[in-house]
């Protein structure tokens, strides 16, 4: 496991809480996350959970999304072009962006076209000095076919970068938004050449907050950047009180030792939206939450034991007990409210019996198996560990017996990656950038298997389809192709599409201009206390 390591001793949770809960000299705004980042390159990792306190407060990217929206808008690169066979992309950097001054680096120069270079070389060079470094995986990066795709990233002059792409990408400059795409300073890369897996855990970007200090399991602080190149946070400081346990998340929240709060338990909803104090956001999440078997190994390699597998589970019953009321039954694996989706698919059909029968007719007898779950709480999935119980009691009555598993987040996500993973592992995927390549692409092709693809499934038919709805600009003939790829998906039942969830985000009314992510992450640039 990638654990995040102490970068400064002596930060103490209590200090911070009395920080946050002095007299207001400087304006303190206190995340009661729900869990450890992992580290603070964000493209080493997928957890919403450290892009929250790298990539979305300590980063910028080329291009950006509207706060609270799906919409593009310029980041580190002022304009850029597009040729007309779309295969060349031509970023037309800012001048005058300033990299963070922390107790670790100075820098001696502005964010120009070798940060660019450095941060995509890194990922797709495989004798790049840091490729290797902190485990070297690029799970975004690979997982979307980024290496080959991009032929060449071209330095023009010190502000003018070119991507040069094998072929015509659709939802590229939607891609460079994600926070895989996040600018790190190549200066503090040279520096860190002797110490590089540092690099990765005392984060320099150009974004609105810069890392002080962080404890694993305890706490995360940040203060703002007086040199953003938007204008410095209305907030004067930002604190991430790690607090994996939803009901002590809300308990603080009432308490006024945080502000804001995600993932709340489902059932505190409603008493939440009763305290005069309290103010719940909700929105429809861009999200789902599945069980992905592992394709590759036996029994689940045969498509009737998966069939069977799902036919198993009664998701209503799920529904009702583990979301209560903040979920809708799952039968596609992008969510209802993203185009393409394809309302003509059937859902598999609860029916035990149905199950039975084809688990004989696959010669599949006392099967015992692995159901995995997450240890922490997601939008897609309020918790995991529940869910598997329902699962498992569900599996028992056609014979099928269970032994439910789970790891810490980040060991857990490493290990659901691997290609000789034993059973079915709970997972989920919140939407990145608004395209369904963003789902069938990343989860479900061929190029993410090992990584972000955890069913090890690689369909020919499947890959065929959603790679040709990649090279068309058309958006009719990628509806067309996608929808058909989801007939695909639900015919070869990689994984048992459970939920899509409402997300409710509670904060205290002392908070000003929060909004929700569409995408599922917490951002506080532009955020005040009251």
């Amino acid at each position: 496991m990638r654990t995040s390591r102490k970068l400064l001793a002596g930060v103490s949770l209590a200090a911070a809480m009395l920080a946050a809960n002095s007299a207001f000299a400087a304006k303190t705004l206190v995340y009661c996350s729900e869990g450890s980042p992992e580290g603070f390159t964000p493209a080493l990792y997928t957890s919403g959970t450290t892009f929250d306190a790298s990539s979305r407060q300590v980063y910028n990217k080329l291009v950006e999304f509207k706060r609270g929206s799906t919409e593009i808008e310029p980041g580190l690169a002022e304009s850029w072009e597009v040729s007309a066979d779309g295969k060349e992309y031509t970023f037309n950097l800012r001048k005058g962006v300033k990299f963070h001054t922390t107790k670790w680096f100075t820098p001696s120069r502005d964010f120009n076209a070798d940060d660019v270079l450095f941060s995509f070389n890194r990922q797709r060079l495989k004798d790049h000095p840091y490729h290797a470094v902190s485990g070297g995986t690029y799970e975004y990066f690979e997982g979307m076919g980024m290496p080959s795709l991009i032929k060449d990233i071209q330095k023009i002059d010190d502000y003018t970068v070119k991507f040069v792409l094998s072929r015509p990408e659709a939802p590229m400059i939607a891609n460079l938004a994600m926070d895989f795409a996040s600018i790190q300073s190549a200066e503090y890369a040279d520096k860190m050449l002797d110490n590089k897996e540092l690099f990765d855990q005392q984060p320099v970007g150009t974004g609105p907050f810069q890392l002080v200090g962080y404890r694993k399991d305890a706490i995360v602080r940040f203060k703002a950047n007086p040199d953003y190149w938007r204008g410095k946070a209305p907030l004067d400081n930002l604190v991430f009180a790690i607090t994996p346990d939803a009901s002590v998340r809300y308990q603080k929240l009432k308490a006024g030792e945080c502000h804001v709060m995600p993932y709340p338990n489902p059932a505190d909803v409603a008493d939440m939206e009763k305290d005069s104090n309290i103010k719940v956001l909700r929105q429809e999440g861009l999200n789902i939450g599945y069980m992905a078997y592992n394709t590759q190994q036996p029994p689940f390699n045969d498509v009737r034991v998966r069939k069977a597998l799902n036919m198993a589970v009664n998701k209503q019953a799920i529904i009702d007990a583990v979301f209560q009321g903040s979920g809708k039954i799952a039968k596609n694996p992008i969510p209802p409210t993203m185009w393409s989706y394809n309302n003509a698919v059937e859902d598999d059909k609860y029916d035990p019996e149905a199950a039975k029968k084809l688990l004989e007719e696959a010669g599949v007898k006392d099967l015992q198996m692995k159901v995995w779950a997450m240890p922490v709480q997601r939008p897609y999935n309020p918790n995991a560990r529940r869910m598997a119980e329902l699962i498992q009691a569900d599996y028992a009555k056609v014979g099928v017996d269970v032994e439910i598993v789970s790891y810490e987040w980040g060991e857990y996500l490493k290990r659901s990656s691997d290609k000789d993973r034993d059973g079915a592992a709970l997972l989920g995927w919140t939407g990145d950038n608004g395209d369904p390549d963003n789902f069938l692409g990343v989860l479900l092709s061929c190029d993410g298997i090992g990584g972000s693809n955890r069913a090890q499934w690689c369909n020919e038919e499947f890959e065929s389809l959603i790679q040709k709805a990649k090279t068309t600009s058309d958006l009719a003939e990628r509806t067309r192709l996608y929808e058909e790829a989801q007939v695909v998906f639900k015919r070869e039942a990689p994984w048992n599409t459970i939920a899509h969830s409402i997300v409710s985000e509670p904060i205290s009314v002392r908070v000003d201009n929060y909004m929700i992510d569409p995408f599922g992450g917490h951002n506080f640039y532009g955020v005040d206390l009251k």
